[in-house]
């Protein structure tokens, strides 16, 4: 985990905006929080580099972030685990997530999935998408 000294007023979401998969599953994530619990910012979003100066741009594109209102950031498969605790519709996926000594697996998994989310989905530049 890293501290962050932006503490946001919502936990922020960090994320691939030029990525079709990305973008896809922060539409499922949004329709998974109507409170607004979250706020969701791309990570070629420049105020990210100002907000967020302790997460470095290589682990920003590596993998999605969640900063929490403390400022904690977590990324990858610990962002998933914190999200299933956070949003009531993601409870169910909770305890998969949670059960000791499996967050090997979830983070292979997690990057082995972010390392092919251009394969999976494509990507998307200046408004158009095409396979990486």
């Amino acid at each position: 985990m890293i501290r962050t000294a932006t503490k946001p007023v919502r936990d922020t979401v960090l994320y691939d905006g030029a990525c079709r998969f990305c973008r896809g599953q922060i539409a499922l994530l949004r329709r998974l929080d109507p409170t607004g619990r979250l706020a969701f910012t791309s990570l070629h979003d420049p105020q990210v580099a100002r907000d967020f100066p302790e997460l470095p741009t290589e682990e920003l594109l590596a993998q999605m972030y969640v900063v929490d209102r403390a400022g904690r950031a977590r990324g990858g498969a610990e962002a998933v685990r914190y999200l299933s605790r956070r949003l009531p519709l993601l409870w169910p996926m909770a305890l998969p997530l949670h059960i000791p000594g499996s967050m090997p697996v979830w983070n292979g998994l997690y990057r082995f999935v972010a390392r092919h989310r251009y394969r999976i989905a494509g990507r998307c530049d200046a408004g158009t998408c095409r396979i990486g």
